[in-house]
């Protein structure tokens, strides 16, 4: 049975989301508090982490943003809190997805579901990783440096560092500088299936992305969003 981690201070609604999961084949444990969270998922080693933002001890988004670099797994904000605002924080600070508790228990389990089938599929089974062992030549745009046989990124004279699939959305951006990838083709590329219009961690790790390598976060102009199309990396913006 597929584990989970519920930091909630409701508890007649942590209640009623775990009664509901467990009948769908997900064990859930409920944390009241933020700051007793972070202690609780490293030793529960959860498949999945949902989390509300107003909590006692530590608020939602800063439990995201410290629990990130410990946790691989999905985060999820399921919350009352319907603003754009927590939306775009929730995402740049690490979750996955953003759920709202207005929704439908039917579709918040297909969500999650979604999000425990994307993260169980291994990262060397993709067309990323395949067009990596074969690439021969760095990549420059301006400051920017991008090795495939080392795995490294530099801008100007410092180091990025980025995770596994962080690095490979950056080269598979970088191999198509100055085109539209759209959200779909990303997401078939790393992830190896096709886009089910519910995952959001493309656009997570676009926004990790940003912050790593110096743009902004609202006007990008390294990489930008094109609207409705998808994403480009301006092989002209690095300096």
């Amino acid at each position: 049975m597929l584990q989970l981690v519920f930091v909630e201070d409701d508890p007649e609604l942590a209640g009623l989301i775990g009664d509901f999961l467990l009948r769908h084949e997900m064990q859930t444990h409920i944390v009241p508090r933020g700051d007793e969270a972070i202690a609780e998922i490293e030793r529960l080693a959860p498949d999945l982490v949902l989390l509300d933002i107003m909590l006692p001890g530590m608020d939602g988004l800063t439990l995201c943003r410290e629990l990130r670099p410990r946790y691989s797994g999905p985060i999820v904000i399921l919350t009352a809190l319907d603003s754009d605002m927590n939306q775009i924080l929730g995402l740049e600070l690490g979750a996955n997805d953003f759920i709202l508790k207005t929704t439908p228990p039917s579709v918040l389990l297909a969500r999650l579901r979604a999000q425990l089938r994307h993260h169980s599929r291994p990262a060397s089974a993709t067309s990323v990783s395949k067009t990596l062992a074969t690439a021969a030549s760095t990549l420059r745009f301006g400051q920017l440096q991008i090795d495939p046989r080392s795995r490294d990124v530099r801008l100007g004279d410092e180091a990025i560092a980025l995770s596994t699939a962080d690095f490979d959305l950056l080269w598979e951006l970088a191999s198509h500088a100055g085109e539209i990838m759209s959200r779909e083709q990303l997401f078939k590329l790393l992830r190896g299936v096709e886009y089910d219009g519910l995952d959001r961690s493309v656009d997570v790790a676009i926004s990790r992305l940003r912050r790593k390598l110096g743009d902004h976060a609202s006007e990008p102009t390294r990489i930008k969003t094109v609207r409705n199309r998808g994403y480009l990396l301006a092989p002209n913006a690095w300096g």
